[in-house]
């Protein structure tokens, strides 16, 4: 089967400079393997002679290391770039430490989200969850009805303009949402798992160029799909609970958010023990950052 890197390598800004990135994200994804020029070749879709060049290069300036056998791994010069380049995002090495002993505790996974603008970016995971989406590297946009944390707390013109560019039927829920969430400090996803990848391609539709009426019927799909959050009184001894996300503040601002992913049904008094918890160890990340 043909790999679909050349295609992308055929489109890049610079075609010898993807070709490195190839290289080196595949020797990381598998750091435990030295690989043979043959297996970089099928993994890459790079010619023979490319992928030799590369890799010539990379192991002169010890990037890679090149074995008795000639199988290539990571080189000591790029672990030390690794580390230095990682000293440029404290959070994300002071989160492990709490996501690990709450991922612990709870028996389930944990992600750190980061906001970068208007969009949202799962930067380190704990675990093994349950729903594709969630994994190191997925950027999620900033809107309505999801990363509700990261609005909780937002000034009110923010926080308006956010309700505003939600579909008119969750306003009203969406406005009661976030104030229970300011209050108790938490949001919950309750979405069933099995319907995420629809919603998400619901949505892009409805943002694409369609007539009225038919997004008119793309935005009555996703409201049957979707039950926002938990209100107070909602809850009950069967609550299927997604994730429960505690948001992290630089001074007033949230700036990202630590979320747990039970993905189960939790009762009343479970889905407040893990909340506790989890807004436990976000306070615990914000002191040290």
């Amino acid at each position: 089967m043909a790999p679909a890197e050349p295609r992308a390598a055929e489109t890049a800004a610079s075609p010898p400079t993807h070709r490195v990135v190839q290289v080196i994200e595949l020797l990381s994804r598998r750091p435990g393997d030295h690989l043979s020029l043959a297996a970089i070749v099928r993994a890459t879709g790079m010619s023979r002679a490319t992928a030799h060049a590369v890799l010539t290069q990379l192991t002169a300036d010890d990037w890679t290391l090149r074995d008795e056998n000639g199988n290539y791994s990571l080189g000591l010069a790029l672990i030390t770039v690794a580390r230095r380049a990682e000293s440029a995002f404290p959070l994300r090495r002071m989160a492990l430490e709490p996501m690990r002993k709450l991922a612990v505790q709870h028996g389930i996974p944990v992600f750190l989200a980061e906001r970068e603008a208007d969009t949202i970016l799962i930067t380190e995971v704990v675990g093994t969850p349950s729903v594709p989406w969630i994994r190191q590297g997925r950027r999620l946009s900033l809107a309505p009805p999801v990363c509700r944390e990261f609005i909780a707390w937002a000034p009110e013109p923010d926080r308006d303009a956010w309700i505003a560019a939600a579909d008119p039927t969750h306003r009203p829920r969406l406005t009661a949402v976030l104030d229970a969430i300011r209050t108790r400090g938490y949001a919950v996803e309750r979405l069933a798992d099995d319907s995420a990848p629809m919603l998400e391609a619901l949505t892009a539709l409805r943002h694409s160029p369609v007539t009225d009426p038919l997004r008119n019927r793309l935005n009555a799909m996703i409201t049957d799909l979707i039950t926002i959050d938990y209100l107070p009184d909602e809850l009950t001894d069967h609550n299927a609970v997604v994730s429960v996300s505690a948001p992290l503040f630089t001074a007033t601002r949230v700036t990202a958010s630590l979320v747990a992913c039970p993905d189960t049904n939790l009762t009343a008094a479970q889905l407040e023990s893990l909340a506790a918890d989890t807004i436990a160890a976000a306070a615990a990340v914000t002191r040290t950052i």
